[in-house]
Order: structure tokens, then C-alpha cells, then sequence
């Protein structure tokens, strides 16, 4: 018996399906790397504005040097930026890794049952309602072309697309470079001021710019962008609010 993401096969004489998805739902979903750049773009630039806003905020709770506020948030937007790509690139490596596995896996059973792979292709398409004699036809015609056959197969049975597995050296590029950029937000004021002035500036920055990044995570929920916006506002806040009074309970002087 053959594993796959959505069914089952059986080792029996044409290689029965017994799809475990509900009727009626779609043969596959692409698992490829589309949107892999993008959401390491978005997620990167999140978690760099919130552990940055949350270290600033808690050094700025500690002390008014402006020195010492500048050093942390410098050192945790590069600690956080490595961190974060080398992350993403060993994240998307192992994705990859396992998408290519199953692309093989597939590609082996193409050469080793070719007939069992011929039936499931028009199983496919005839749950989809294509005629007996046309989804035969189609898979037939499919079957006589290797290369078709492989990204057929990887396509409709593993949800995969050859030419877009993701990459990550761009995930890792994109995820640090947009770390990067949200860390700096609630750092900058802090190069020009310092004190309260410098601590509000960097709070309303950050929490406009939270309200963003949430807004824009609707590109992947599907949620109401104005209600993702102010969840992920209110996440920043909370964390950021709780670093600032833990560091001035801890009040520390610098000379």
C-alpha cells in the first residue's frame, strides 16, 4: 500500500483509489513555493518589529541612554535578521527536500507501474466528471509524453508544481532583508531623540506599521484585513507594554 497526501492506494490490480476527501472536493491544492517568498517577506518583517519593539521598549523602560538603547536594538536587529534567514533557508531546504523525495517516489512508480498510474490519472479525471471515454483519451494521450506525465502526476496527485518548488536562498533573502526592515522601525527615532519623545515616536511608528503587516497577512487567512490589523496591533502592544514596565521595574543606571 502507496501513501499519498489526500488518498490512499491500494496494491491491487489497478491500483484502486479510495479517496478519504469528502465528494466534491478538489483533486489537489499546489504545495509548491509560490507564495514562499512573500510569506517569509511578511512574517519576517513581522517578527522583526515586534522582538525588536519589545527589546527597545524594555532597555528604553531601563534606562534613558540613548547609547544603550541604540546598542540593544542595534544587536537584536542583526542577532534577530541572521537567526531569521538561516531559519528560513534550512525551513524551505528541508521543504524542498521533501517535495523532491516525493517527485522521485512518483517518477519511480511511473517506470515500475505504469498501468496502475495510467488508471489513477483517469480516476482523477473521471471524478471530476469527465466522461469515461475522454478521461481515458486524455490520460492516454498524457502517458505518451514522460515529461508531461511526470508533472501531471506530481500536479494532480501530489499538489506539486516542478517549476515552483520554492526557494531557500530567496526565502533567506527576503526573510532577512524584511526583518531588517521592521526591526529598524522602532529603532529609528532613537537616532534623532531620545527619552519619552524618542519611546512614543517609536510606539506609534511600530503600531501603524503593525496594523500593516497584519492587514497584509489577509493575502494568506482571507480574513477582514481591518480586523487581522488590529489583532496583530493589539499582540505588538501587549508584548512591547510588558517589556517596557518589567524594564522599569528594573530600572538601571548608566553612567
Amino acid at each position: 500500500m502507496k501513501f499519498r497526501k489526500d488518498a490512499v492506494v491500494a496494491d491491487e490490480p489497478h491500483g484502486k483509489v479510495a479517496d478519504m476527501r469528502p465528494p466534491g472536493h478538489p483533486e489537489t491544492r499546489p504545495l509548491g513555493g509560490k507564495s514562499g517568498a512573500l510569506r517569509a517577506a511578511i512574517f519576517g518583517a513581522n517578527d522583526g518589529l515586534v522582538s525588536n519593539l519589545s527589546l527597545i521598549m524594555g532597555v528604553a523602560g531601563a534606562t534613558t541612554n540613548r547609547s544603550v538603547v541604540l546598542l540593544a536594538g542595534i544587536a537584536g536587529l542583526l542577532a534577530g535578521a541572521f537567526s531569521m534567514g538561516a531559519g528560513e533557508f534550512i525551513s524551505m531546504r528541508v521543504q524542498r527536500d521533501v517535495f523532491e523525495n516525493l517527485i522521485e517516489f512518483e517518477r519511480q512508480e511511473l517506470v515500475d507501474m505504469p498501468d496502475e498510474e495510467l488508471h489513477e490519472l483517469i480516476q482523477i479525471y473521471k471524478r471530476r466528471g469527465i466522461p469515461d471515454d475522454l478521461a481515458r483519451a486524455t490520460a492516454e494521450v498524457i502517458h505518451k509524453d514522460p515529461a508531461l506525465t511526470l508533472e501531471t502526476h506530481a500536479r494532480e496527485e501530489l499538489g506539486l508544481d516542478l517549476n515552483d518548488l520554492g526557494s531557500p536562498w530567496a526565502a533567506a533573502i527576503y526573510s532577512f532583508i524584511t526583518f531588517c526592515i521592521g526591526a529598524i522601525i522602532p529603532l529609528a527615532p532613537f537616532l534623532f531623540v531620545a527619552g519619552q519623545p524618542a519611546v512614543a515616536v517609536a510606539a506609534i511608528l511600530s503600531g501603524l506599521t503593525l496594523f500593516g503587516i497584519g492587514g497584509a497577512m489577509t493575502i494568506f487567512t482571507g480574513k477582514n484585513f481591518y480586523i487581522q490589523g488590529l489583532k496583530m496591533l493589539a499582540v505588538g502592544t501587549a508584548a512591547a507594554t510588558i517589556t517596557y514596565l518589567v524594564g522599569t521595574l528594573l530600572h538601571v543606571n548608566v553612567a
